[in-house]
């Protein structure tokens, strides 16, 4: 049965400020505490909240070396020097190299760009997309979600007469690139107002810097927006600030009027024109554009979302669908293998960190693979394959574990490494692999603890069905984009029964679809989605009573719009809540 993870109340807010809140707005109580937890307290902070406005994006000037930047892209546009944009195979780096590549066409035909491969090149700025760039006769180079670290690279591109301007997101090193500008609003010395954008928002504010220097109206940047919502929601940045109105605005012109390339796939997702969601993007968009790198080459990917026609766009669009497909079964299979490996007791480490390691893996879907293993073991997992004769793979952590940290305090053994809190990539000799193993495992170990080893879900409110009104579900809708940061509010509702129609759904019938009433509102129905719970049918079935936690979502089906519950998780009456 479900019900293994910790449902804990998030921390009590002023009720006070709750209730001044809930009157002035005029909303339900539990919508105005949801505001105050996130810093709304006054009518004018919640407008502002619920009417994301471009007005509140930054000054692209704040941003250290704009001025640089621009002004180095505008000399090469006016003078005719070939530009080559480039960027990484994922989909914030396709999605970064579209929009740069997209706005820089309008002015020159003197530009392409470059994806490195990543089998044969591996992640970020390399020697042979340097040397590509030297033959074909390029004075500028522009790096989109890479570049920060590349210090030796830049140097390397500098003496083949290569200027570079970097724009990426991730943290620097203590010494940056010599290169003519480097955009990141993580540097120590820029104190750009928004530290968390991704790489395609980085490129975007070079565009509407060079925009805003040259006259260009802003108006004519919004078709690069559907660009922009793909990526902040793929790469998971915070839906705060100037992401949200990023994101805001991308949704409305993904949903609008989309570009080729993205109606396409919009198509090929079996999603419904007009109401894709954030979600929609992180499960269904993202992973189809990934796959083009992982399975194939990222320039499939920017291909089609610089589609110029539709047939352009379904053709190219149906390559990476099918790359996609391809990707589901060698992951499928994968991950088999690396559970079979840590159930058999034949995998590298199975102890404070789970270890597997095969040299013949698919390089392109360890990442996935290393989700599925925190998910089985709910502890950080390394996949390791090998490719070009280094031992190489991706690493993902568990809610509250800094895996970066653990991985950079093996930087000796490492060839190269880089990534975030919760994600990472890692190449290193085969020598070093039983080292690195050992040093990790007792890293993980001292630094580990025991809350960290159980899921936890963040309850926001506990909800009687009577309060789900349309009313309450409008207003609840204002909250979105959701996203890290802006999550989508969790609910938990006590001794509920399904109405004798659920049922076992899906591929496998992993899934289920239920029909909930509460006791207490028997004339109060609820339809409800829990994705793999399977295992709470025959409990369920038997009309036993339960309680869940879960979110609020908007089901869409054949044009008609329901509202859902998406269950989160499932706890017979006799447990217990854990609460904070």
């Amino acid at each position: 049965m479900a019900g293994e993870c910790k449902w804990l109340s998030r921390e009590p807010v002023d009720s006070a400020k709750v209730d001044r809140l809930a009157t002035e707005v005029g909303i339900d109580r539990v919508l105005a505490e949801l505001l105050v937890r996130r810093g709304v307290e006054t009518f004018e902070q919640a407008r502002s909240f619920f009417r994301p406005s471009l007005d509140d994006l930054h000054d692209p000037f704040l941003m250290k070396d704009m001025d640089l930047a621009v002004e180095r892209l505008h000399k090469a546009i006016v003078s005719g020097e070939k530009i080559l944009v480039y960027g990484d195979y994922d989909v914030d780096g396709t999605t970064a190299v579209s929009l740069v590549l997209g706005f820089i066409r309008r002015f020159t035909q003197k530009v392409d760009f470059y994806i490195p491969d990543r089998y044969d090149e591996g992640y970020g700025v390399s020697y042979k997309g340097i040397d590509w760039a030297a033959e074909g006769g390029f004075s500028l180079m522009i790096t989109l979600d890479c570049g920060i670290k590349a210090i030796d690279k830049v140097e390397y591109a500098r003496s083949k007469g290569i200027d570079v301007i970097v724009c990426d997101h991730h943290l620097p090193e203590d010494s940056l690139p010599a290169a003519v500008a480097v955009l990141d609003p993580k540097r120590e010395d820029c104190h750009y107002p928004f530290d968390d954008l991704c790489g395609c928002g980085v490129g975007f504010k070079l565009v509407q810097g060079y925009s805003q220097r040259y006259g260009i109206p802003f108006e004519e940047l919004l078709p690069f927006f559907d660009l922009l919502v793909v990526s902040i929601a793929a790469d998971l940045v915070t839906m705060v600030g100037e992401n949200r109105v990023l994101a805001h605005y991308g949704l409305k012109q993904l949903n609008e009027s989309p570009r080729e390339g993205l109606k396409a796939l919009i198509g090929l997702s079996n999603l419904e024109q007009g109401h894709v969601s954030i979600d929609d993007i992180v499960f269904k968009i993202g992973p189809r554009i990934n796959a083009a790198g992982r399975m194939e080459t990222g320039r499939l990917a920017v291909d089609l979302l610089n589609a110029a026609d539709e047939r352009t766009a379904m053709a190219v669009g149906q390559q990476i669908n099918e790359n996609n497909n391809e990707r589901k079964n060698i992951d499928r299979e994968i991950t088999q293998e690396a559970l079979e490996m840590v159930e058999q007791g034949s995998c590298l480490s199975s102890g404070n960190v789970t270890i597997v390691y095969n040299p013949k893996w698919n390089k392109g879907v360890v990442g996935i693979v290393a989700s599925r293993l925190v998910e089985a073991y709910y502890k950080p997992a390394v996949v390791l394959t090998k490719s070009n004769g280094f031992v190489t793979g991706s690493a993902r952590s568990v809610q509250g574990f800094d895996l970066y940290q653990s991985i950079d305090s093996c930087a000796d053994l490492l060839e190269n490494f880089g990534g975030h809190v919760y994600a990472a990539g890692l190449t290193l000799k085969e020598e070093n692999l039983a080292e690195f193993c050992t040093r990790m495992d007792r890293f993980v170990g001292a630094h580990l603890n025991e809350e960290m080893l159980v899921p936890v879900v963040d309850v926001d409110a506990v909800l009687d069905f009577s309060r789900i009104t349309p009313k309450f579900f409008r207003i609840l809708k204002q909250f979105q984009p959701f996203g890290p940061g802006n999550g989508n509010p969790v609910f938990v509702t006590e001794n509920v029964y399904d109405s004798g129609a659920g049922r076992k759904v899906g591929a496998g019938g992993l899934h289920l679809k239920l029909d909930l009433i509460q006791e207490s509102q028997p004339y109060h129905q609820i339809p409800a989605i829990a994705f793999n719970m399977a295992d709470c049918y025959e409990y369920i079935h038997d009309g036993n009573p339960f309680d869940i936690c879960y979110s609020i979502v908007e089901n869409y089906y054949r044009g008609n719009a329901t509202i859902q519950l998406r269950v989160r998780d499932i706890r017979k009456r006799d447990s217990d809540i854990i609460w904070k």
